[in-house]
């Protein structure tokens, strides 16, 4: 793997994102990564913004990634055991997931996914209760199945969300650490 790129940091998304979120939210890239109705001309489904970062609790994280101070992407961590939407339905405590997008078109391969991921696991991992990590990329996305696949994501099967077919992954803290001791 490579090293992490040391001028990417993280930080709590503000209020005064919503501008870029809105922008970001019309890219085709982000809108195909969300949904897989291609007369979508917005992803995830038109979010209100203002009113998801109002969720935002221990359990409900929206965090920016930066490259040099320039927002380059962002996140979303939640405690799918807790979090008030309950959006992964049953499912057993001590977990977290993760929703990441890269919002400029211009920024997609240059590596600064894998280290806002990496990062975003450190975060997860930070937590010695957590013992593992889902995700959900939508099942006709096989380049993000690739992305987590690398990262040491297991597939687990396919789940339904909503409208949306989904391939659930998973990470467990061993592979983690196996994967990324220096991280």
């Amino acid at each position: 793997m490579a090293p992490l790129d040391p001028k990417i940091i993280l930080r709590p998304m503000a209020l005064s994102d919503l501008p870029l979120l809105k922008l970001w939210d019309k890219q085709h890239h982000v809108i195909a990564a969300t949904s897989d109705d291609p007369d979508n001309t917005e992803a995830f489904g038109g979010l209100d913004w203002v009113s998801e970062l109002a969720l935002v609790a221990p359990d409900y994280q929206y965090i920016m990634a930066e490259r040099e101070g320039r927002p380059i992407g962002a996140l979303q961590i939640i405690d799918p055991y807790t979090e008030p939407t309950h959006y992964w339905g049953e499912i057993e405590p001590n977990l977290r997931a993760i929703d990441i997008w890269i919002g400029a078109a211009d920024d997609l391969g240059k590596g600064y996914g894998e280290t806002m991921m990496r990062r975003a696991l450190q975060l997860c991992f930070s937590d010695p209760e957590v013992k593992a990590v889902v995700i959900d990329p939508l099942s006709s996305n096989k380049r993000a199945h690739k992305f987590y696949q690398r990262l040491g994501f297991v597939p687990e099967g396919r789940r339904m969300f909503g409208d949306d077919d989904c391939l659930v992954h998973r990470l467990r803290r061993d592979i983690w650490s196996d994967q990324f001791p220096d991280d």
